[in-house]
């Protein structure tokens, strides 16, 4: 039998009660976005093994019965931003399950400009392992059309919701300059040991108008078979929806299925209602999930990007803009 992400999420990590370690526990155990067995990434690891993994979940669980340890080193580095709240939760995970000699250290030349920073330095005896982190969300996106066959597609058809970006040029940046920065000789010269190795994290969610189509046998080369998906949906999608509940995401709930009370979701037509509101002010897709009840809680069943009705004309434009130079 197939899981959705959501229904293991939920095997797995359904007797988790805080939202931190709930994130926590998706951001260490859900599927990589990314396939490691491709050449395009000229033999970088971008789906690595984490340590202290074979205790993951007595270390979860036993955190969850009390986060306060998590909680303080949340408190430490504050913030709205969902990269910098993913690297929170992994820089405790790393503190508490290995050597962490360094999160965030930047890299100067002799005139003190920034020439790169290290997400986490992971100390091994006389060497360091290198760690970046990327928590990623696209919109599949090809041409003026939803989709099209994805043979022909590339990781440049990956949208971000603001179309400030594409998944093939962060990972262009992170395969090409950033797990190679300790070949920097001033790298070498500020580090007290050498790195042994370098590997990225990359965790995320993609969007497709119908993700329950895609063939895996045929993804765009680079993604991963198994990668956490969701829908596409327009305002005018909804209208044709059975009634369903559910709640649009803050931001940093954007990780892990969510598990809610059930007074916190809403209505079909209250959801609509908040949508609406939400594109009269700011005109950028939110992330709504859908629940149902199960064993006493609203757990997320499938989620979706709700893009704005000129979201895709200005996709057209923003895949011209951001396309590689040949």
């Amino acid at each position: 039998m197939t899981f959705t992400v959501q229904q293991q999420f939920h095997i797995e990590w359904g007797g988790l009660r805080d939202p931190h370690v709930r994130a926590l526990a998706w951001l260490l155990s859900s599927p990589h976005l990314l396939n490691n067995d491709t050449p395009i990434w000229n033999g970088a690891n971008i789906a690595p093994a984490l340590p202290g993994a074979s205790g993951l979940s007595d270390f979860l669980y036993a955190l969850d019965r009390d986060p306060a340890a998590l909680y303080a080193a949340l408190a430490l580095h504050p913030t709205r931003r969902l990269g910098l709240y993913a690297e929170a939760l992994l820089a405790f995970y790393l503190s508490q399950l290995s050597n962490l000699y360094a999160h965030g250290l930047q890299i100067h030349d002799e005139k003190s400009r920034t020439i790169g920073e290290f997400d986490f330095l992971v100390q091994n005896g006389q060497s360091l392992s290198h760690w970046e982190l990327a928590t990623k969300f696209y919109l599949f996106f090809q041409n003026d059309i939803f989709e099209s066959d994805s043979k022909h597609a590339d990781l440049f058809d990956y949208l971000g919701p603001n179309l400030a970006d594409t998944l093939g040029a962060k990972m262009h940046k992170i395969v090409n300059q950033q797990l190679r920065l300790s070949e920097h000789p001033q790298a070498r010269v500020q580090l007290p040991f050498p790195v042994a190795t370098a590997q990225a994290l990359i965790k995320g969610w993609l969007f497709y108008r119908k993700p329950l189509a895609l063939d895996v046998a045929n993804l765009v080369d680079g993604v991963a078979a198994d990668h956490c998906r969701g829908y596409i949906w327009q305002m005018s999608d909804f209208y044709d929806m059975k009634d369903f509940s559910g709640v649009i995401l803050d931001l940093l709930m954007w990780l892990a299925p969510v598990q809610l009370s059930a007074h916190k979701v809403f209505s079909k037509d209250q959801l609509i209602e908040q949508v609406g509101v939400q594109f009269t002010l700011v005109k950028t897709p939110v992330v709504l999930a859908i629940t149902e009840m199960q064993n006493g809680y609203a757990r997320e069943v499938c989620r979706g990007m709700v893009v704005p009705d000129n979201w895709w004309q200005q996709a057209v434009d923003a895949r011209k803009r951001l396309a590689p130079l040949a």
